[in-house]
């Protein structure tokens, strides 16, 4: 594979096209496509990343359809994960970028820990303190699926309820479709995200890291 040269600026059309035709057929006529314009360029710029954040896989374009009713068979973006289970992510589709990580899949200690950390004032201000590092650089939370109430035994009126609520550890940043991506310079910018993702990994692998590792977590 050849060096990064940028990501290719056809591909958030490709995926809004995809979006709108999502068929076989119409996967098997633009399949060529979305090998040199998307997932090559893609590819190239996770092997850069793999230098110092070790290796990454790169997810299949196939959904999952056996429990969706949603029977649409390919993914409408194209993702790729740090091998790790506190992990770093990057997703290319329709609307740009989206990098982020942490822990995805959480194991039920490694919540429950979670939790406890959050009970407790004086550790809390430690990951309050680290996720105010990483919002400074535009991270948040990602808050997908997160409880609509208060988990069992912690009261509704908690201090840091929406913390109690979370069931995925990960922050992310979303970077709509800009120059910059379709130039060598998006390797940059997307290497010093992910440094500011690291420091959200570093947290949940220093107080978490036992429980993740114990539960099989993966970090997507």
């Amino acid at each position: 594979m050849g060096a990064f040269t940028g990501l290719d600026p056809d591909a958030p059309a490709f995926f809004a096209e995809l979006a709108a035709n999502n068929s076989k057929a119409w996967w098997a006529e633009h399949k060529a496509r979305y090998d040199e314009r998307v997932r090559g360029p893609f590819a190239a710029l996770g092997e850069e990343l793999a230098v110092e954040f070790g290796p990454v896989k790169i997810f299949r374009p196939y959904r999952d359809v056996r429990f969706s009713a949603d029977k649409s068979p390919y993914k409408v973006q194209i993702g790729l994960v740090s091998r790790a289970p506190v992990a770093h992510y990057l997703q290319l589709s329709a609307d740009g970028l989206l990098v982020g990580g942490g822990s995805f899949e959480v194991p039920p200690k490694a919540l429950a820990r979670f939790r406890e950390i959050v009970d407790d004032a004086k550790l809390a201000g430690d990951l309050e303190a680290t996720l105010e590092e990483t919002a400074a650089d535009g991270f948040a939370l990602m808050r997908d699926d997160a409880l609509r109430t208060a988990p069992r035994g912690y009261s509704v009126d908690h201090p840091r309820i929406e913390l109690l609520r979370l069931k995925h550890l990960a922050i992310g940043r979303s970077e709509p479709p800009a120059d910059w991506m379709w130039t060598p310079d998006a390797l940059d910018i997307v290497r010093d995200q992910w440094r500011t993702v690291s420091i959200w990994c570093e947290w949940l692998r220093d107080n978490l890291g036992a429980e993740i590792a114990a539960g099989g977590g993966r970090g997507r």
